[in-house]
């Protein structure tokens, strides 16, 4: 088959692949989740999992990409029998991500807009309302929720319009070293307020956020396994058909084993970047307003969205300049994931296609998708986290208290991250590792690469990628629906 003409530089595709897996998971996710299981533990935890599981998994992704010059269900078809319908998994995955982020990302320009108002002092500004005021008035405003959100999804097609190095390319090779930037200016303002110290040890000293009340009990181990590894699948883009659909579009020449560790340790880095800039933030403010450390929001759209407006609205002037520069830096996240997700939606149905002898318009294919994709934002906006009635459990009559089921973002999370992306993912690991033999990857694997790896490759893709992989599904599902399966 014909090589693809994608990315015109590695630099590009780096930029690119590590756009796709910094997103908002990163920023609100890994810096809570690092904290509540365990802080330093926690870490270590994820870097082994990244180690056998997150690199191996990616590398394998790129090189089923490069091989088959497809997308995720183009690949799985050439590639295998049995398996050839698990491309249509990773699709699935992508568009329900989709259909929450793109709801998210519709929040971040309100934000953005909200801090340009402040630091000009304009009337679309946040006015008197405090953090948790002006989310709740946007959650219960569905119309600008949904108009906002159109809008993110507006900005994301234009740029994959532009094609793989004419927009999504160039847009990552200017917005994520300016994301880098701009979470060195916020780690420095929040690390130096006072009471910052606090919240580094709750990020990083084991056991502090049992002692001062965060968490009620302390994790087990299967908890924290579980929690690392389906936090590593979310925020690498793994299982989802992105990293295939990137290594479509890469020469023969690239390194796939050097370009994955990139990866994966970018994503690691910038994800305890964040936390730096956050955590510390969040509980410096709410000590200094009297707040205890339990009280305070460290997770989810309320510390991202309540939590740290509040830090910024009490800076005062210089308040605005910061809260504009970290929801850029959000809405740069962001897009540079949305973007991914939806040049891999797309470029599957381009590729069945044209497997099949038909040609489709690309920009036509993406219209089709994006307004598909737009269904699901409005869905998520209009329910505001749960707030609106219109939640699954509202809808559905489910007598459940769990979070999966509160609102609409909980429960598309809770089918994408918790079950469809490691499912797809061990599945992937069981073809390759048991079909069609690791083997079939080494000359993707070592084109352009001269060092040793089939030996680990071959360890890990064979045996313990699938367990891993089986374990954390368990505890996921068990955790979801109470099964008590570990306890």
């Amino acid at each position: 088959m014909e090589e693809r003409k994608g990315f015109g530089s590695n630099f590009g595709f780096l930029m690119a692949a590590i756009g796709s897996a910094v997103g908002l998971g990163n920023i609100w996710g890994f810096p809570n989740k690092m904290g509540a299981n365990g802080g330093f533990t926690f870490l270590i935890i994820y870097l082994i999992l990244a180690a056998c599981c997150g690199f191996i998994v990616m590398m394998g992704e790129l090189a089923l990409g490069r091989k088959t010059g497809r997308g995720a269900i183009g690949a799985y078809k050439v590639l295998s029998k049995r398996f050839k319908w698990l491309g249509w998994l990773g699709v699935l995955s992508a568009f329900l991500i989709l259909g929450f982020y793109c709801a998210l990302g519709g929040y971040c320009l309100k934000y953005v807009t909200l801090n340009v108002g402040n630091l000009f002092h304009a009337g679309f500004g946040t006015g008197t309302l405090d953090g948790a005021g002006v989310f709740g008035a946007l959650m219960a405003n569905q119309g600008e929720a949904v108009v906002y959100g159109l809008i993110f999804v507006a900005i994301t097609m234009i740029i994959v319009m532009g094609g793989v190095g004419g927009g999504i390319e160039k847009v990552c090779s200017v917005g994520m070293p300016a994301l880098f930037v701009m979470l060195v200016i916020c780690i420095i303002r929040s690390c130096t307020l006072e009471g910052a110290s606090e919240g580094l040890k709750y990020m990083f000293v084991p056991g502090w956020a049992l002692a001062n009340g965060v968490i009620k009990d302390a994790p087990d181990f299967f908890s924290v396994v579980s929690t690392a590894g389906g936090q590593m699948f979310f925020s690498l883009s793994l299982g989802m058909g992105a990293m295939i659909t990137y290594g479509s579009y890469l020469g023969k020449d690239e390194n796939l084993p050097k370009n994955s560790v990139i990866i994966v340790i970018s994503d690691t880095l910038v994800a305890i970047m964040a936390g730096l800039a956050v955590i510390p933030a969040a509980v410096a403010n709410g000590i200094a307003k009297g707040m205890a450390v339990s009280e305070i929001k460290l997770g989810g759209p309320n510390l991202l969205f309540a939590t740290l407006q509040d830090v910024f609205h009490d800076m005062g002037t210089i308040g605005g300049i910061f809260g504009l520069i970290f929801y850029a830096l959000v809405l740069i996240a962001a897009i540079s994931s949305a973007i991914s997700l939806i040049e891999a939606v797309s470029v599957t149905f381009i590729d069945h296609a044209s497997a099949k002898g038909h040609e489709r318009d690309r920009n036509k294919v993406l219209a089709v998708v994006c307004l598909a994709i737009t269904l699901l934002a409005c869905l998520v906006a209009v329910d505001g986290l749960g707030s609106n009635g219109i939640a699954p459990k509202d809808l559905f009559h489910i007598n459940s208290k769990a979070d999966w089921c509160a609102d609409w973002l909980d429960f598309m999370d809770m089918l994408s991250e918790g079950i469809a992306m490691p499912l797809g993912a061990m599945l992937m690991s069981i073809m390759v590792g048991w079909e069609i033999k690791p083997k079939s990857l080494y000359g993707e694997i070592d084109s352009g690469y001269n060092g040793h790896i089939h030996g680990y490759y071959t360890f890990c893709i064979k045996y313990l990628c699938p367990v891993i992989m089986f374990f954390i599904l368990l505890v996921q599902i068990s955790t979801y629906f109470g099964l008590g399966w570990f306890n």
